[in-house]
């Protein structure tokens, strides 16, 4: 039976999915309402083509397929599955692909969940950050503080310098002017937050979320940012010298007047990012991804392409 795109559009239509050679069937309810910002629910909105197989009916998509059911079970029950953590490593990469922010912050509880059911060796709890921040200078240099969370708090001109800040949730957090100066922040989650003016030179975020997020004018320079994911961040006139961007997804992001002299941004994903009057002499391009991206008055003389 031939699907056709009427089918596939209509609310309760089924769509057929094949997901790297493993095949699903869903509606286009499922798909569209719990994560209404996904890659997804944009796909099935209505407002673009489909493409699919015209015989099966089917709708490819190049990705692995081992967790695609539990990211439909997900988006059927609102349900995190309870895996190992290399399993929710793998999950974590599916949900950012498709930019599935609710399921990337339930991976992320479920983890915390089961690291503060172990023994922690973490120093302070969010109250106790709350009530620290209650005071004018708030410093908590070298402290760890891996696996809380400070989602939506106040946290501007804190100094989270030299402290260990794994899988720490900063989601929506205003951290203007915050200091993270060689911090260890791996997987830690800064989602929406106000970044503005910080301080990350020599931070590592490998695996960090920071889509969405407002990055304007920070310093990363020298940061660890492999693996990260800018989805729609602001970057404007961002201090990126030297970082390594390596795999990271930038799609969407404004890095317009970003500095990104010496960056490393093999395999990085740039597209339809904004690049217009950025910095990038001399930099290796050959194994970035630019599709779609705006490079009008970018600084590209050396550049290797």
């Amino acid at each position: 039976m031939v699907v056709t795109d009427r089918d596939q559009m209509n609310n309760s239509s089924i769509v057929r999915l094949n997901i790297g050679g493993k095949k699903f069937c869903t509606t286009t309810d499922t798909l569209t309402q719990r994560e209404p910002d996904s890659m997804l629910a944009a796909m099935f909105s209505g407002r673009h083509t489909v493409c699919h197989d015209p015989e099966s009916g089917f709708i490819f998509v190049d990705r692995d397929g081992k967790h695609f059911r539990h990211i439909l079970n997900w988006l059927r029950d609102g349900v995190v599955p309870t895996l190992s953590d290399s399993d929710y490593s793998e999950l974590l990469r599916e949900a950012e692909y498709y930019q599935m922010l609710g399921l990337i912050e339930g991976i992320k509880s479920a983890l915390n969940k089961r690291q503060e059911g172990a023994e922690s060796d973490t120093e302070l709890t969010r109250t106790d950050i709350i009530k620290c921040i209650q005071s004018e200078k708030v410093r908590f240099r070298g402290v760890n503080l891996s696996g809380l969370d400070l989602s939506k708090l106040d946290l501007s001109y804190v100094d989270f310098s030299y402290a260990s800040l794994k899988n720490v949730f900063f989601s929506r957090a205003n951290l203007h002017c915050a200091k993270f100066r060689d911090v260890y922040a791996e997987g830690s989650i800064f989602h929406n937050a106000t970044l503005r003016e910080c301080e990350f030179t020599g931070a590592n975020l490998r695996g960090a979320l920071l889509a969405g997020a407002n990055l304007q004018s920070a310093n990363l320079q020298d940061a660890c940012l492999i693996d990260c994911s800018f989805c729609g961040a602001d970057l404007r006139s961002a201090h990126l010298q030297t970082a390594d961007l390596t795999n990271a997804n930038l799609e969407g992001a404004n890095l317009e007047g970003a500095n990104l002299k010496g960056a490393k941004l093999s395999n990085a994903n740039l597209k339809g990012a904004n690049l217009q009057r950025a910095y990038l002499r001399h930099v290796n391009l050959r194994d970035t991804h630019l599709e779609g991206a705006k490079l009008d008055g970018a600084n590209l003389l050396g550049a290797i392409r």
